[in-house]
């Protein structure tokens, strides 16, 4: 039998393979020999396949003519695979060749929102905001290893001993965080936050229940007349998607420039200059911190700057440009509830200099930000936006904040539904004045509002 050579991408030289020599009736899905099995066939391919050709060919292309290669290769055993068998071996060789090897699969899985591989025969997924582990599994440790290696090499980030963690993405703008031996005990971890190709518009939140309209509105015209905001909440809650939601009401008339240590944000506005953060190089030099960009930012002729997330130094700066003429701009931060947010700041601006007294820094924060939006995740898998809260300035040496609307949680259902209501807490807010003068017109029933969640 003659195996194609097309392109210069096949070497026929290498036709005449023997077998793989491993019985393929009764093997067990995922089981050691099918594991062997798809990898001495793996290994056989790449022994006649040009890898440099092959990759400059299109996509389709490419899948296509490998897979002919590996059925021929399939039929030269005795004891032949079945259909069914054959093509979901050719699919998962294919995987490892072109993508992410037993990953390919639940990236492809439109309900994946997290990938979540503690060790190589342990792999969870969340969908709908719950845990659920999956069959799939990697042969061992370098398997894996070599699968994180390839995402982080795609964007020009490293890991090995001495760089034992790293944040990379993927080509769609999933983030993924990778740490190995030695500080990974039980062998290499991977952790993929998958953002969906269409994001979500702020009707989606409406109607996934995340918030009600009127907070939808009010936030609308508060970002509009550019008011600093916050978002706040846990790992896991939203925040992200929050925020992108928030960055969309964002006038596309206006500069942006956002700031992020991996690249998520999926900004829709035509003029965006996205910076992001650089590790150190193998000297340990040459790093790139998020308070290094955020500095260069304000060269930029901004209108609007947007940092991802607000984690240590940079929060002065942060909060120095919001003060200095850069209105509207956007952030998150953890934290558990909008006042704990003020505690985070407090000492995160403290980090970059430890001479300001704590008044300045209450003074700095209070002028800078407009509203603290907050997002928690419940036992459900629901999130919703508990808070939305103003800033109103300092009194008796510290910040004052008052509630404009919050979620109110009332129990669990029967069937694990977390209950509750949306409400307004009647207060009308300060901004208003500032909303109205950009002209948007917020009517007071709009702070009179109630929602149930039954």
């Amino acid at each position: 039998m003659t195996i194609p050579q097309q392109f210069g991408v096949f070497d026929g030289g290498n036709a005449g393979l023997p077998w793989l020599g491993l019985a393929t009736a009764g093997i067990e899905t995922n089981g050691p020999a099918y594991q062997r099995l798809k990898s001495e066939l793996h290994r056989k391919l790449l022994g006649c396949v040009n890898l440099e050709a092959l990759l400059s060919l299109p996509e389709a292309r490419r899948r296509a003519e490998t897979r002919t290669v590996l059925a021929r290769l399939i039929e030269q055993d005795s004891a032949a695979l079945n259909s069914v068998e054959q093509r979901r071996l050719m699919d998962e060789v294919l995987d490892e060749v072109f993508g992410l090897g037993p990953l390919e699969p639940l990236l492809q899985d439109a309900t994946v929102s997290d990938i979540l591989v503690s060790t190589p025969r342990l792999v969870y997924v969340e969908r709908a905001g719950k845990l659920y582990r999956t069959p799939v599994q990697f042969q061992d440790d370098n398997h894996l290893l070599r699968i994180i290696e390839r995402i982080v090499g795609r964007v020009g980030r490293r890991i090995d001993e001495s760089s034992p963690m790293v944040d990379a993405r993927l080509p769609d703008g999933s983030r993924v965080n990778a740490v190995i031996p030695p500080i990974a005990l039980d062998g290499p971890s991977l952790s993929i936050r998958r953002f969906a190709k269409d994001p979500l518009q702020a009707e989606d939140l409406v109607r996934n229940l995340t918030w009600m309209e009127p907070m939808r509105e009010f936030l609308n015209a508060a970002v509009a007349a550019r008011l600093n905001t916050v978002v706040c909440g846990g790992t896991g809650a939203g925040k992200t998607t929050l925020l992108n939601v928030l960055s969309s009401f964002i006038p596309e008339t206006e500069r942006i420039v956002s700031i992020e240590d991996a690249a998520e944000l999926q900004l829709r506005q035509t003029h965006v200059v996205r910076l992001e953060t650089r590790p150190a190089n193998m000297e340990g030099t040459g790093a790139i911190r998020i308070r290094d960009l955020v500095i260069n930012a304000l060269r930029m002729r901004p209108d609007r700057i947007i940092v991802g997330e607000v984690r240590g130094p940079e929060a002065l700066d942060m909060m120095q440009a919001m003060n200095t003429g850069h209105d509207g701009s956007l952030t998150t931060v953890h934290a558990n509830n909008p006042r704990d947010s003020l505690s985070r700041l407090e000492v995160m601006m403290g980090m970059a200099n430890s001479n300001m007294s704590v008044q300045s820094v209450r003074q700095q924060i209070a002028s800078a930000i407009d509203l603290f939006v907050h997002v928690a995740r419940f036992s459900d898998g629901s999130r919703r936006v508990t808070h939305i809260s103003e800033c109103v300035g300092m009194e008796a040496g510290g910040i004052t904040m008052q509630d404009i609307f919050v979620f109110e949680r009332a129990g669990v259902a029967r069937d694990g539904r977390v209950v509750g209501r949306f409400r307004a807490t009647g207060i009308r807010p300060v901004c208003s004045d500032t909303i109205a003068c950009a002209g948007f017109d917020l009517p007071g029933s709009l702070f009179q509002s109630v929602a149930e969640i039954r």
